[in-house]
């Protein structure tokens, strides 16, 4: 590998850490643009589990503005560990843990989960793009508090839940 292609190789690396760093943050934000604009135009895959399976980028943003975008809802999506394998100029594959809290101020709850994403990318008009992601729960607790109390609700692998609509 030539130095040039192993300098193409790690900005490559760089623009996809930065991409998924800035769809976490835009969820937290609930910056819905900027979350649409972390994936590419047209048919796309996104396989969110029990929040459905999408096959574009404005149904996930549908699907967040119904679930997440509301005052009462307060998120935090903490990315890690991210292995990024660049398969071409244009192509690459990258696996992600996340972290994820959610206080629910209206319902007294907070939600903690674990799980891992595996995502596809694209260069397209020279920006990385997702093109596919799956995410795949490993654990969740659910808390209740009420009357200043801690009751656990659920703990364990993904939380029974009935399944969303796929859009």
């Amino acid at each position: 590998m030539t130095t040039e292609q192993r300098l193409d190789r790690l900005e490559a690396i760089d623009e996809i850490r930065q991409l998924k760093a800035k769809y976490l943050s835009a969820c937290d934000l609930k910056a819905i643009d900027d979350i649409r604009a972390c994936f590419a135009e047209g048919e796309i895959h996104i396989d969110y589990g029990m929040l459905g399976i999408h096959k574009h980028r404005d149904a996930l943003v549908g699907l967040f503005d119904q679930l997440g975008n509301h005052p009462h809802i307060l998120d935090s999506h903490h990315g890690q560990n991210g292995q990024i394998t660049i398969n071409s100029s244009t192509s690459a594959d990258a696996s992600w843990q996340l972290h994820f809290q959610q206080i629910n101020t209206k319902e007294s709850t907070v939600t903690q989960l674990m799980g891992f994403y595996a995502d596809k990318y694209q260069k397209i008009d020279g920006q990385w793009l997702i093109v596919s992601t799956v995410f795949t729960v490993k654990s969740t607790q659910v808390h209740q508090i009420k009357d200043g109390n801690i009751e656990v609700v659920f703990s364990g692998g993904q939380m029974p839940m009935p399944p969303v609509k796929e859009g």
